[in-house]
């Protein structure tokens, strides 16, 4: 059986990131602080690390909306802020017909 051997399977860095990356991870914890049974500080952490299409797939694309990451919501909120702002503000005004007294007959 010497020419039999066992294959090893190694897997490179980027080939694992690539799998995380395709499949998800997600990383779940919790840390409490108490003193004294009394709870100071908890910190819950939530973590998924996935591609970006993985991300869409599950739902999540805050990042398209947020103007922090986004140049296009940048241009989305400021495009809301111009239609709305000529209407905010103004009074309503009394139309031609409502302010004019009906004509006289002579």
């Amino acid at each position: 059986m010497a020419g039999q051997g066992t294959s090893l399977q190694t897997t490179n860095l980027a080939e694992l990131l690539e799998l995380i990356l395709d499949k998800g991870l997600v990383v779940v914890g919790d840390i409490k602080i108490n003193l004294v049974d009394v709870e100071l500080l908890t910190i819950k952490i939530r973590l998924l690390i996935a591609s970006v299409d993985k991300a869409k797939e599950l739902g999540i694309d805050w990042w398209e909306h947020d103007a922090f990451f986004s140049s296009r919501a940048i241009l989305q909120r400021d495009t809301q802020q111009h239609v709305t702002s000529p209407l905010e503000g103004q009074s309503r005004t009394a139309t031609p017909t409502e302010s004019q007294e009906p004509p006289s007959q002579a």
